[in-house]
């Protein structure tokens, strides 16, 4: 599965989509309102969401001159084309690589590697 027409969020994008998949709707005041200080501006946020906009993500509806915003894009969506482009481009395609790397990079505890087993097991054909 690729990404939403083979885009990447930004840094920036990926933080306001993380507002939106959790709210579900909200106006830029209520994503501005949400956003750690110091604040950006209003006009950088609603810049923000445009490009999120056009680039498929999100949608609006228009109430007046206000629109309220809301993602067309599920984050699980994005989430699976954003590993399987991190898969494909720095592991060779090989999900042992990428898992590999998770467990010797990441310190991980015997429970979590025990639970890691268990998803493992449980998805086998």
């Amino acid at each position: 599965m690729a990404l939403q027409n083979n885009k990447e969020l930004t840094k920036a994008e990926l933080q306001l989509m993380n507002l939106l998949w959790d709210k579900q709707e909200a106006f830029v005041n209520d994503l501005l309102e949400e956003l750690p200080d110091p604040k950006p501006a209003y006009n950088t946020v609603s810049t923000f969401i445009r490009i999120l906009v056009q680039k498929g993500f999100v949608g609006y509806k228009q109430l007046g001159k206000s629109h309220r915003y809301y993602p067309l894009v599920k984050r699980e969506e994005y989430l699976s084309g954003f590993m399987h482009n991190i898969k494909q481009t720095l592991f060779k395609g090989s999900f042992s690589s990428l898992v590999s790397f998770f467990a010797e990079n990441e310190n991980l505890s015997q429970n979590e590697i025990d639970e890691l087993i268990e998803i493992i097991n449980s998805h086998k054909k």
